[in-house]
Order: C-alpha cells, then sequence, then structure tokens
C-alpha cells in the first residue's frame, strides 16, 4: 500500500511539474541574436516588402474579374475599442468663424478637423519597426540608435512602398463552424492547410493572409471581451507562414495572434518572430466579412498608407478589388 502510494506521489508531481514546465514554454529567447542581420541585407528597412516584384504585382492584376472594389477598414470614432492606453478624438475647427462670422464679401465658411489620438487605433498598419525584442529591431536596430520622442529615424512607414498583391482571406469561422471563434484558439498550420484547401488555395510569395474570425462582431455588444483576448495563429503557424515567403499577415482582430497565448506568459511573441525577426507586416482590424459573405477568397490586395515621417504604424483603409 505504501509503495503504491509513492508511485501515485511520484507520478503527480512529476504531472506537474511537466504542466508547470508547458506553462512555462519559451517561445522567444531574449539572449537569442542569431536573427540578425536580415535576409535581406544588413541595411534593409522594409522587410518581406522586397517580395513585392513586378511580376507578383502583374500575377495579383488578373485578380480582377468583376471590376469590383471592398474597402476592408473599419471607421475610427472616440467609441472604438483600443489598445489599452491609446485613444482617438476628432474636433471639428471654424477658426475666424466664432459667433456665426464668414471670410471675405462672398462670406467664405469652411470646416476644419483636428485629431488628438494615436496612430494604432482602428485598422491599422503595423510596420516593421513596431515591435522589438529586448529594444533590438528588425534588423538588429537597438532602439538607443534609432528611437527618438519626435519618431524613429529608421523602420518608419514611410519607407514602405505600396502594397499592391494578392490578398487571401481564411474563414476560421466556417472551419470551427463558429459566427465568433472563442478567444484563445490557437490557429495550427493543420487548421491553416485544412481552409486553404476547402478554400481551393496555395498560398504563394508576396501573399497577404487575412483570418476571418467574427472578432468584428464583438465591438460595440462586448468592447471588454473584445481587447481581454483573441483567436489567432501560435508559433508553429507563424513560422509556416513565414517559410510560404508572405509580405504581411492579420485579419480581424487587434494583434493577429492568439492572445493570451497558451503556451506561454511572453507577450505577443508572434508579433515578435514575424516582425522584428522575419520583417512580415502586421495588419490589424481588417473588415473581411464582406468578402466572406461573398466568398470571395482572393483578390487584389492594394495600399497606400499615410507616410507619416517617423511613425511605425498608421490607420489605413486598404481595398479588395475583384
Amino acid at each position: 500500500m505504501k509503495k503504491n502510494l509513492i508511485k501515485i506521489f511520484g507520478l503527480i508531481t512529476l504531472l506537474t511539474i511537466s504542466s508547470i514546465t508547458l506553462k512555462a514554454q519559451t517561445l522567444v529567447n531574449p539572449e537569442d541574436q542569431s536573427w540578425y542581420p536580415s535576409a535581406y541585407g544588413a541595411q534593409d528597412e522594409i522587410g518581406a516588402a522586397n517580395l513585392l516584384t513586378p511580376e507578383v504585382i502583374k500575377q495579383a492584376l488578373g485578380l480582377v474579374k468583376q471590376g469590383k472594389t471592398l474597402a476592408l477598414a473599419v471607421p475610427i470614432d472616440k467609441n472604438l475599442p483600443a489598445f489599452r492606453h491609446r485613444s482617438f478624438n476628432l474636433y471639428n475647427i471654424q477658426p475666424g468663424e466664432q459667433g456665426g462670422k464668414s471670410i471675405g464679401p462672398n462670406k467664405f465658411t469652411f470646416n476644419d478637423e483636428l485629431v488628438n489620438g494615436w496612430t494604432g487605433v482602428g485598422t491599422q498598419l503595423n510596420g516593421i519597426g513596431h515591435i522589438g525584442i529586448d529594444n533590438i529591431y528588425y534588423n538588429g536596430n537597438k532602439a538607443t540608435d534609432f528611437v527618438t520622442v519626435e519618431g524613429v529615424k529608421k523602420l518608419g512607414v514611410e519607407k514602405v512602398p505600396p502594397f499592391v498583391t494578392r490578398g487571401v482571406v481564411l474563414d476560421m469561422t466556417a472551419h470551427y463552424g463558429k459566427s465568433i471563434v472563442p478567444g484563445g484558439t490557437e490557429f495550427t498550420v493543420e487548421d491553416i492547410k485544412s481552409v486553404l484547401k476547402k478554400q481551393k488555395l496555395t498560398l504563394r510569395k508576396g501573399d497577404i493572409v487575412l483570418f476571418n474570425t467574427g472578432w468584428l462582431e464583438l465591438i460595440g455588444k462586448d468592447n471588454k471581451k473584445f481587447l481581454e483576448t483573441e483567436p489567432g495563429i501560435g508559433m508553429e503557424a507563424a513560422q509556416w507562414l513565414a517559410e510560404q515567403g508572405i509580405v504581411a499577415f492579420g485579419g480581424d482582430t487587434w494583434a493577429s495572434e492568439v492572445y493570451p497565448n497558451p503556451k506561454s506568459r511572453e507577450e505577443f511573441p508572434i508579433n515578435q518572430f514575424m516582425l522584428a525577426k522575419k520583417g512580415i507586416y502586421n495588419l490589424e482590424l481588417i473588415d473581411s466579412r464582406p468578402l466572406v459573405k461573398d466568398k470571395i477568397w482572393e483578390f487584389l490586395f492594394v495600399l497606400g498608407q499615410p507616410l507619416y515621417v517617423g511613425s511605425t504604424q498608421v490607420n489605413i483603409n486598404p481595398v479588395a478589388i475583384y
């Protein structure tokens, strides 16, 4: 009896240790410096955007069959839920028109808008200078060398060329059979391959891959839940996507990765891997619902972002043309 109790106790201890080990799994090692310089060269500042070659662009243009367009952004106002400290406020100013005044004999009047907000609110492009690993950013750039209070001196969004390439949307709601994929759900390589097969798609170099999860449906209904968690890719899926030669990943969530990570206590390790290590861009809060409704799984993706000099992220309104 005593021997059996000892065996049972030993088994419980082993399982507990294994459980702790799994929970403490490290997905990004801050001490590792083998990821830089970049495969695109030690001076490179645009990462995977180098893959947007004339051949990739011309091939993507062939996806336009109906001549239709869809805006992929969500409208922004002060009520849109935003990441932690971020906010957005717009004010209408009419300079020189107080009390019903006008300008000139023709009584000229106008509206002007002032925005006090973060560039990372709403649908956004997260550039490769946005996420770092212990203050080291894409291509080994150290924060002390290029980050200033007036913006970054390297890796800014003004360096990023227009995105004109094939966009692919993967409908994870159909894959899981849920209108909203539960927060904390990790998309695996097999999940992605399964959806690609179902939608009769094959990824190719230069693609932008977007995940439709239904998460935007929570906005205005449960903003707290919207920001506390989300479904998304895990590290294995991120590594596989990077191997396919994609330019950007993203979708209808606010971080484009599973959060919190079920395998680690780390903060946004997938973004660290994709942006800092691989130079792959992140597109957040993409409204793919109209595309999914009409089963438009591939399309011409066009983005010309505002060129805010020194910013690492920016609000955008990309367009799908099909």
